[in-house]
């Protein structure tokens, strides 16, 4: 039988290889550089012709990494100066000298794959229009949930649907503490420490536990799904820092499960986009999504609901998205750039300017958790603020009182504005009988 090779050689074709320059050898670099010399073969069946790493630029080796035979630099601009470059792997991270990186490949004529999610959430719009400018392919499948394929799903796999809304466990470090909080009855300051010695978190775990890292990702995903321009500056964020073992205990009483979620949804008078603790009910598939993994629900108006799950970061998951982009911009190289898949799906003149929703215009369910003295009225008091503020109860749970004067006091309601909640939980803040603040986590059905 004859080879793709050897039958390319009789068609008169000759295919040179495509030549690769890796920018960082750190975990997703390392995964990726390896993937490429352990699958070269498959790889190269593929797409053709072979794929070969031609530099790598690193401020210093990785024994995990055997560079015999490829040219090393520690200046990561010499990779994207190279002549003989085709694709340029942006795997430093950072939104300031990757940025510069980036351009300046795109200026060289040079194609770009990176996995930098605040590169593309952030500075994204310029350089994919620097990129149309210059007929080059700036692809970012990795940016997103690692190694499972969501962008190249919203964008190609469910091109026909007008996504109606997506909701999605988009950071491992976040889910890894509610997990451990909600399956062992831990604190979030000791799963924290613990995340971070087993390398889940950083040492400033700010991005992770505060939703910074997941407002970048849905910002993506966002822009994807609904044709509209990055806008990560409009994204609502909110972390996991606050979330207690009681709120956890009362929510699993009334069947749910607490996750820290990214959502985006399309309404009449514009697009949500928000990341916060959520309350899911314990039936739905993403509340049961647990540990470090990742997983995405998307609606969309002819497919229905969908579900991708897997690993959402690491040195293997994240480099295997990576290098599935590398392919598909091999496979594109003689294309007419006209006829690529457009970055964001959408052809670029026709992104939308529908709104984003302020969270304040935002409705959903909440969840609140209050101390309160327990005392003939209080309670009254509470439900007549409510009432005043068109906040309907869906359920209630009082303890009784255990050697103190002061019981917890959890409310359930129905669907209502976020500003009317507001205005809710600052009257009832200020009845002397509530002591501290209101915990309010929102509640998704997911429908």
């Amino acid at each position: 039988m004859w080879s793709l090779k050897n039958k390319l050689f009789l068609w008169g074709i000759v295919l040179k290889p495509v030549k690769v320059g890796i920018c960082g050898l750190g975990t997703v670099g390392s995964g990726s550089f390896n993937i490429l010399l352990n699958n070269a073969e498959e790889i190269t069946r593929r797409v053709g012709r072979s794929i070969v790493i031609e530099q790598v630029g690193a401020r210093r080796d990785n024994d995990m990494c055997d560079t015999t035979g490829i040219k090393v630099t520690r200046d990561i601009f010499d990779v994207v100066n190279n002549p003989e470059i085709d694709i340029v792997l942006e795997l430093i991270g950072g939104t300031s000298v990757a940025k510069e990186l980036v351009l300046t490949a795109i200026e060289n004529g040079k194609h770009v794959v990176t996995a930098n999610k605040a590169l593309i959430a952030e500075h994204g719009n310029e350089i994919f229009a620097k990129a149309r400018d210059k007929g080059v392919i700036v692809a970012f499948e990795a940016a997103v949930a690692g190694g499972i394929p969501i962008i190249k799903s919203l964008r190609e796999g469910l091109s026909a649907n007008r996504i109606e809304w997506l909701a999605g466990i988009i950071n491992g470090t976040g889910n890894f503490i509610l997990s451990e909080m909600t399956e062992k009855n831990r604190n979030f300051d000791e799963v924290l420490a613990e995340a971070q010695a087993l390398g889940y978190a950083e040492a400033d775990p700010t991005f992770d536990i505060e939703g910074i890292d997941a407002a970048h990702k849905l910002t993506i995903l966002a822009s994807i799904a609904f044709g509209i321009p990055l806008q990560f500056e409009k994204t609502y964020t909110e972390g996991i820092s606050r979330i207690t073992s009681q709120d956890i205990e009362f929510a699993n009483q009334l069947g749910y499960a607490i996750k820290h979620l990214g959502i985006a949804r399309r309404t009449k008078a514009g697009i949500e986009l928000r990341v916060h603790p959520t309350l899911i009910s314990r039936k739905q598939l993403l509340a049961n999504v647990n540990g470090v993994m990742n997983a995405i629900m998307v609606q969309g108006d002819v497919v229905g609901p969908t579900l991708t799950y897997g690993a959402g970061a690491g040195a293997l998951p994240t480099g295997s998205s990576v290098i599935a982009d590398v392919i598909d911009v091999a496979r594109a190289l003689t294309a007419d750039p006209t006829n690529r898949v457009p970055h964001l799906a959408f052809q670029a003149d026709s992104l939308s300017s529908v709104p984003i929703l302020p969270v304040e215009e935002i409705e959903c369910g909440f969840f609140l958790n209050m101390t309160i003295k327990d005392r003939a009225g209080v309670l009254a008091n509470i439900t007549q603020i409510l009432s005043m503020n068109e906040i309907s109860i869906e359920s209630l749970i009082q303890r009784e009182r255990e050697g103190s004067e002061l019981v917890p006091l959890v409310v359930m309601t129905h669907d209502v504005k976020e500003r009317n909640m507001n205005a809710a939980i600052a009257a009832i803040e200020a009845l002397p009988d509530v002591a501290g603040t209101v915990q309010r986590i929102r509640v998704e059905n997911l429908a």
